[in-house]
């Protein structure tokens, strides 16, 4: 085969390869108030990320990370640059994302098993798919035996669980997550963090997650992006670093490899290395 050929079958290869599940580039976001001032959130967002990636967006309170998931999930316009979702150009909220905040935004009239069909009912499905559906995403998430349940009878935890059934059952190209288990206790906290990742492994969902802990970044991402500046700082929220987490899960927090990465981490956020070991709780507050 000659050269010419072969640079041909390789740019066709090229061409044919499917988009990243999600891409962003040069992402800028710019509150205006009302008496003409400007608040730069954000600015210059490059990053890309993979079918069936599992990305953790960190960074202290007012870095921009909240406002760039809104931006990915439709529900605020970036005021620069370009998001897309598989190709396709973000304009607002659609069916190929699916959002869980930390609040669970259930409907309080309505049992699991409703809560979990609402969706799928809007859309018009048949009965028989919603109900394999809601049979489906209730043993997911391991709460079969409470679909007849109403949220003010579930723990917190439980509630979550709801909420990211409820998505899944619509089976969104991209599951954003805003800090959703930040109002959950630590126990509870640690029981969701393994219930997601295994979700996941499962599914093969691509997720993107919000958060400001170091350790549930590492426990949970194949790669860590982490933000800084805003406007509290002086300069826009930015991507400072992406590091990628090569451990297998489930992944041992005790372990020399995943204590290196958080120590990695923190001296990022941080600017200098600590020599204390931090907690399993530790958050970034910058």
């Amino acid at each position: 085969m000659s050269s010419t050929t072969t640079a041909h079958v390789r740019a066709k290869e090229a061409s044919a390869a499917p988009p990243p599940a999600v891409s962003l580039a040069g992402v800028g976001k710019i509150y205006r108030g009302a008496d003409g001032s400007e608040t730069h959130a954000l600015e210059g967002v490059d990053l890309t990320i993979g079918e069936r990636e599992f990305v953790c967006i960190l960074g202290g309170s007012g870095c921009g990370k909240s406002t760039l998931l809104r931006i990915v999930a439709g529900f605020e316009t970036a005021t620069a640059g370009e998001v897309a979702v598989r190709g396709v150009p973000v304009r607002g909220p659609g069916p190929d994302r699916g959002v869980v905040f930390q609040d669970y935004g259930l409907f309080p009239w309505l049992s699991v098993a409703d809560n979990i069909a609402f969706g799928l009912r809007r859309r018009g499905l048949p009965k028989s798919k919603v109900e394999e559906a809601v049979a489906r995403f209730t043993a997911l998430v391991g709460l079969e035996r409470f679909a007849s349940r109403f949220p003010g009878q579930l723990s917190g935890g439980m509630q979550q669980r709801v909420a990211i059934a409820r998505v899944l059952a619509n089976d969104p190209a991209v599951l954003l997550m805003d800090e959703p288990f930040g109002a959950l206790d630590s126990l509870t906290r640690e029981a969701m963090q393994h219930q997601i990742q295994r979700i996941a492994d499962e599914l093969g969902t691509t997720i993107v997650f919000v958060t400001h802990s170091v350790e549930e970044a590492v426990y949970l991402a194949d790669r860590v992006v982490v933000m800084g500046g805003g406007p509290s700082h002086g300069t826009p929220g930015h991507v400072e670093t992406v590091v990628t987490v090569p451990l297998a899960h489930p992944r041992d927090v005790t372990s020399p490899e995943f204590n290196a990465i958080k120590r990695d981490l923190r001296t990022v956020i941080h600017g200098t290395p600590s020599s204390d070991e931090p907690t399993s709780d530790e958050e970034v507050h910058a």
